[in-house]
């Protein structure tokens, strides 16, 4: 499997794919790595850095693309000024290429590659879940870019972000809004706050309400109640109504801010417009405006792409190269992205050596989301996936079972390649699914054997108590009082216990165990109190046992209890 990492064709781009960190693990995986001579001088990669990693240094170009069996990239592919023709018509027909692509919006570079037949997956498009945060180039990226927009304005701002006392006077400290808390957004809040601002932030999303404070920022809200989750990590748009009650609050801020740093993106749609011109004017002179949606427009009117200008008194910065700005640290974590994606593809070893292309599984979710072409067809977005059901589930979920290779259509709402792409849509679904209910009935079945063998105990308890009580001539009735009294204590004990404790959710029974201090205190009491006798007797040495076990839960449960809550603090 020959893979290719070219020199990235964007005139402000200085990310590379690859560096020698990754090449190596990449040579691991089986693949025969070829990279374009200088394509890492933008990030301080020499070139005798990746020859000594194993990758073979190719100075033409046009040779590079034509033998690669996979490519890797950071932007789309592009013209090549130097060599007059596009990235795409330079690949053989067949080839795989990774990189970012925003497909939503790449209409005329999906019809290129479909006609050579190209399998296109792209790095955007994975799924923001649990098993794909190691290969979220998104969520790399933007941390990156969040922390760059506050070097920017610390740079463009004429005044210290924190506060000093001096002989000479006093300096307030900054205070900078931050508009979108999502990855880039906490990345620039955390920056801010480190540098002794007064930050401050909002978002639609309401589930991102406790990350801003527990990182010290004031949370700001609207009146109006409604949730701008729109799944995937992402926002959604909004009502009227809402749009009216943040347009008032940010002209609030407007005159009391600093600095203002914008990330609200909805997918495949233009950036929308949050700062308005009169917001500009409303600030304060010398106050800075850093806007990480201009690439997509802009979240401020005023932004101009790829420049810093000047608007009222107050800079807009607009750059679109923030994450290039560190290119060293981006490409690392770029690379690494994608050495998680091809080891999760099954590294060289998945390769078909016919097609020389991967053997890739369509019912994996990062595959199903990322892949946009399967050898110029469009699979892009995908079908929505029908929830399984216990009857019609399968009986093996490996690839050979599940028909690895094969793919389901695109979704239906998506026209035909020669068309203009629509924009997916965004649902939020508030149902529980399918599988989740399957694993609460699961779990619930698990319970049933336990409870059978509590209830085989208990009538086995009250025979053997009656038993002892017609052998040794005592009132049976008083037995039955004797056992009801301890059966009561069994029951609050095994069963309700129990059972309160195995319906926690998983994710809680950390902050359990704080409560269950309480009852260790009634076991360590009623040790205690069993303690005052003989030193040899048995309730003696049982109540010492049992103040011995209560007192490791309750100091137990207290220490992990401080650790949780010092994770919170600042």
């Amino acid at each position: 499997m020959r893979l290719a990492v070219p020199k990235e064709s964007h005139p402000r781009e200085r990310r590379v794919a690859a560096t020698p960190d990754s090449v190596r693990k990449l040579v691991a995986l089986g693949f025969d790595v070829a990279v374009e001579a200088g394509c890492g001088a933008g990030a301080c990669l020499p070139d005798a850095a990746y020859s000594a990693a194993g990758a073979r240094l190719e100075a033409d170009p046009v040779r590079l693309y034509a033998d690669a069996d996979l490519l890797l990239k950071v932007r789309p592919l592009h013209d090549r000024p130097d060599l007059g023709r596009h990235e795409g018509d330079l690949l053989r027909t067949g080839a795989t290429v990774v990189s970012f692509v925003w497909p939503a919006g790449a209409h005329a570079l999906l019809d290129r590659l479909a006609q050579r037949g190209i399998t296109l997956f792209s790095m955007d498009q994975i799924p923001r879940i649990t098993r794909a945060q190691k290969m979220d180039a998104l969520s790399s990226m933007a941390n990156i870019a969040g922390y760059r927009a506050v070097i920017e304005a610390a740079h463009q701002f004429g005044s210290f972000f924190t506060g000093q006392i001096t002989a000479a006077g006093k300096i307030a400290p900054a205070k900078v809004l931050v508009i979108g808390a999502g990855v880039a957004g906490l990345a620039a809040l955390g920056a801010a706050k480190g540098m002794g601002a007064v930050v401050r932030a909002f978002d639609t999303r309401a589930a991102v309400r406790d990350q801003v404070k527990s990182m010290g920022a004031e949370f700001l809200e609207v009146t109006v109640t409604e949730d701008g989750e729109g799944g995937g990590g992402y926002a959604r748009e909004m009502s009227p109504a809402f749009i009216a009650a943040e347009m008032a609050l940010f002209r609030a801020q407007a005159r009391e801010v600093d600095i203002v740093i914008t990330t609200a993106l909805i997918p495949g749609r233009p950036a929308p417009k949050l700062w308005l011109a009169d917001m500009v004017e409303a600030m304060k002179p010398g106050s800075v405006v850093v806007d990480l949606a201009a690439e997509a427009g802009g979240n401020c009117e005023l932004t101009v792409p790829d420049e810093a200008v000047v608007r009222h008194g107050v800079t807009i910065v607009g750059f679109t190269d923030l994450t290039s700005r560190l290119a060293t640290t981006a490409s690392q974590l770029y690379a690494q992205n994608l050495v998680h994606l091809l080891t999760d593809f099954g590294g060289a070893q998945a390769m078909d050596a016919d097609a020389r292309d991967f053997r890739l599984n369509g019912d994996d979710d990062v595959v199903r989301g990322g892949l946009v072409l399967r050898r110029g067809e469009l699979v892009w977005p995908p079908a929505a996936r029908p929830a399984p059901s216990p009857e019609s589930a399968p009986a093996s979920t490996s690839p050979a079972a599940t028909g690895a290779g094969s793919f389901p259509a695109a979704s239906p709402a998506a026209p035909a390649l020669t068309s203009k792409l629509g924009v997916p849509t965004i649902q939020v679904v508030d149902e529980v699914p399918a599988s989740a209910r399957l694993a609460r009935d699961t779990s619930s079945a698990r319970q049933s054997p336990l409870t059978w063998a509590m209830v085989g105990l208990t009538v086995v308890a009250w025979l053997a108590l009656h038993y002892a009580a017609g052998h040794t001539g005592e009132d049976p009735s008083k037995a039955t009082a004797l056992f009801l009294e301890r059966f009561t204590v069994f029951v609050l004990a095994c069963f309700v216990g129990w059972q309160v404790v195995w319906n926690v959710t998983p994710a809680l029974h950390t902050p359990l165990m704080s409560v269950t201090n309480a009852i260790s205190g009634i076991i360590l009491l009623g040790g205690i109190l069993h303690t005052n006798g003989p030193p040899g007797a048995a309730p003696v040495v049982l109540g010492v046992v049992a103040v011995w076990l209560a007192t490791i839960n309750v100091a137990g449960g207290f220490l992990v209890t401080r650790r949780m809550l010092r994770m919170f603090r600042k």
